[in-house]
């Protein structure tokens, strides 16, 4: 069979004048230069034999995808809350403090808040679902930081955890988080559920 590759693109840059941690807050959009990031995510994957566009409900995911769909304009956009934002107790607060915890905004939060096992579980079902429905084809979907960062970690076979999350440079990611409007591919070349894919990692804007 032809490989399976599902493209996780980290929404562009959000218009974020009070540096707050967004999370599922509603009505933070693109910045103009998270404008023009998604653009040039979306001319990386020109040419690319795309089945299915997807995004996370969320504006600025959502804004994201459809400067990708410009260059696909026989696709629709389809939303998927499986890709959604981290759903953190931190949503709302100065992004100084999850900065003074290295990006853990996981140790100690009350049990109604997601871990990073939860995140890891609805990525692997988005996954899983579109390895199914779009087998042998492209799949890009535009989603969240520490979504992708989590997902890396399991593709990787390494655990999901607070701590790990601080590795992921050495694991192909310069700049130790996915960048704004960057583009990691999972290739997956069988049909087996147990495959752990490879991992390519690419920054369109740079």
């Amino acid at each position: 069979m032809n490989p399976t590759c599902i493209h996780l693109i980290r929404h562009g840059e959000v218009h974020n004048p009070g540096k707050i941690l967004y999370g599922r807050l509603p009505r933070f959009r693109l910045s103009p230069r998270g404008r023009r990031q998604a653009q040039a995510a979306g001319r990386f994957l020109r040419g690319t034999p795309v089945q299915a566009i997807f995004s996370s409900p969320l504006l600025r995911a959502r804004q994201t995808a459809e400067e990708i769909l410009a260059f696909f304009p026989r696709h629709r956009l389809r939303i998927s809350r499986l890709l959604n934002e981290v759903y953190t107790a931190y949503e709302g607060l100065p992004g100084a403090q999850a900065d003074a915890r290295q990006g853990d905004i996981y140790t100690g939060v009350d049990a109604c808040f997601e871990q990073p096992e939860d995140i890891v579980a609805r990525a692997a079902k988005f996954i899983r679902l579109a390895r199914q429905k779009f087998a042998g084809g492209h799949v890009p979907a535009v989603t969240h930081g520490d979504v992708i960062t989590f997902t890396v970690l399991w593709a990787k076979g390494q655990a999901p955890s607070p701590r790990n999350k601080t590795r992921l440079k050495t694991t192909g990611f310069p700049a130790g988080y996915p960048a704004y409007a960057s583009i990691t591919t999972l290739t997956f070349t069988t049909a087996s559920e147990d495959e752990l894919p490879a991992v390519d990692y690419v920054q369109p804007w740079q």
